[in-house]
Formats: structure tokens, C-alpha cells, sequence
């Protein structure tokens, strides 16, 4: 009876394995969302003129971050149900470098801000350029504007490197020397005056300012996040728990197998051996 028992017993925890695929499997659905998204907007779009002012296509990157946690996950999944340290160390190391890199990432962010500044300048500048090029862009930067109250990148004058918003004498679009409605104050109405930023170009910051923002999005943006520290620790930290959870999950299942393996060999030898 005792001998049954022995051969019974298991190193391995039920709960932490189960544990650690069910938390597997809740980002590999995750992930095949993603991929089907990613898909579908990379099907479905071709306007890349538009999507020359981003560092990179987020369709392709929303398919890049997909495949990258589906394979990760998969090794979670079948590691922990199959009990393969293989997969398990694979899972585990993966997760620690993609933590490492974050983190290496926001101290650098930290660090060299003004270079940071600086690129995302630019980028907003490139998106200005291409602005009636595509619907989702327009729609995009006009949400930007909104919410933070801003208008261009440094100043609202940014908006003449657009071939519409041009001031040029030789431009002949209507909306020249103008700005899009979501740069203009909000007064609450009920319709939009689409036509609201018409000519403000032409008027100094302390005029224009009575009808549109003149700030830059940059120093708005900046101001946001200086005021919203906390918030935005919380959803790093959020984002980091998960991963150290899995870390450790997966280090405690491949630890408690590797003592698995041990009491099976142990038993084996002293099973088979007569004169142990």
C-alpha cells in the first residue's frame, strides 16, 4: 500500500499547471485576434503614401506582435499540459528578454527624451504632410487635436507643410492658409463648422488664438503625460505583472518536474535493483 502511494505521489502542482495554461491560452486567443486584425488591415489597405509618415505599418506590426505572442503562448500552452521543460524554458525566456527589452526601452525613453521629442516631432510633421491622403490618418490626427487641445506639431503654422494648407500665393486649394476644424475652439454646437479654421494662418498667435489652438501638440502632449505620471505607471505596471507572473509560474512548474523526474528515476533504480 505504501509502495502505491509512492508511485502516486507527484512533485508537480495541478493548480500551478493549469494555472499557467489557462494564463497561456487567455493571450493566445489574444494573439489570434491580433493576427486577424493585422490581416485584415493590411488586406484591405493600400494607401502606403499615407502610411510613409509612421515608423512602421501598424497593421504589420499588430501582425508582427501577434505571431511573436502566439508562438510564445503556443510554448506555454503545450509546455504545461505536455510537462515539457523544453517548451517551458523557451516560454520562460522569452518572457524575461521581451521584459528586459521594455525595460531598457523606457529607461532609454527616459534618458534621451529630447531625442524622443524630436522624432516624434517629425512624425507629426510627416502625418501633417499627408493628411488628405488617407480617410483613417485625417481621422486620426483630428482625434489627436481634439483631445489635446492642439493644433500642428510645434505651432498651428505647422500646417502650411500641407500642399492644401500651403500659404503659398501659388497654392490654388480653398483651404489655403487655413487649418482643419479640429484645431478650432469648441463652443459646444450642435453642427460643426467644418469652415472654422479658414485663413487663420494668415493671423498672429494672440488673434488666432480667439478662434483656434495655437499650441503644438508636442507641448501638450508632454504636459499630459507629466500630469498623468501615475496613471500611466499603473498601466506599465499592468502590463509588466502578467509577464513576471508567467516568468514565475513557468519556473515553478519546470523546477517541480525536474524533481518529478528525479523521484522517477530514483524509484526506477531502487525498483529494479535487488540488492538496494
Amino acid at each position: 500500500m505504501r509502495g502505491r502511494s509512492d508511485q502516486e505521489f507527484s512533485f508537480v502542482s495541478p493548480v500551478v499547471k493549469y494555472l499557467l495554461f489557462v494564463f497561456n491560452f487567455i493571450f493566445w486567443v489574444i494573439s489570434l485576434v491580433m493576427v486577424s486584425i493585422g490581416v485584415y488591415a493590411r488586406v484591405s489597405k493600400h494607401a502606403e503614401t499615407a502610411l510613409a509618415c509612421l515608423a512602421v505599418d501598424p497593421a504589420i506590426m499588430l501582425l508582427i506582435v501577434g505571431v511573436l505572442m502566439f508562438i510564445i503562448t503556443f510554448c506555454g500552452c503545450v509546455g504545461s499540459l505536455r510537462e515539457n521543460i523544453c517548451l517551458l524554458q523557451t516560454f520562460c525566456i522569452s518572457l524575461t528578454v521581451i521584459f528586459i527589452i521594455q525595460l531598457v526601452a523606457g529607461i532609454l525613453g527616459f534618458i534621451f527624451s529630447d531625442k524622443a521629442r524630436g522624432t516624434v516631432t517629425k512624425m507629426i510633421n510627416k502625418a501633417i504632410v499627408h493628411y488628405r491622403d488617407d480617410i483613417d490618418l485625417q481621422n486620426l490626427i483630428d482625434f489627436g487635436q481634439k483631445e489635446f487641445d492642439c493644433c500642428g506639431a510645434v505651432a498651428y503654422t505647422d500646417w502650411s507643410n500641407n500642399m492644401y494648407f500651403n500659404c503659398s500665393d501659388n497654392n490654388p486649394s480653398r483651404e489655403r492658409c487655413s487649418v482643419p476644424f479640429s484645431c478650432c475652439l469648441t463652443l459646444n454646437e450642435t453642427v460643426i463648422n467644418t469652415m472654422c479654421g479658414r485663413n487663420m494662418q494668415t493671423y498672429d498667435f494672440l488673434k488666432a488664438g480667439y478662434f483656434i489652438h495655437t499650441n503644438g501638440c508636442i507641448d501638450n502632449l508632454v504636459n499630459w503625460i507629466h500630469s498623468n505620471l501615475f496613471i500611466l505607471g499603473g498601466i506599465a505596471l499592468g502590463l509588466a505583472i502578467p509577464q513576471l507572473v508567467g516568468i514565475l509560474l513557468s519556473q515553478i512548474l519546470i523546477n517541480q518536474i525536474k524533481d518529478q523526474i528525479e523521484l522517477q528515476n530514483y524509484n526506477l533504480k531502487h525498483h529494479t535493483d535487488p540488492w538496494s
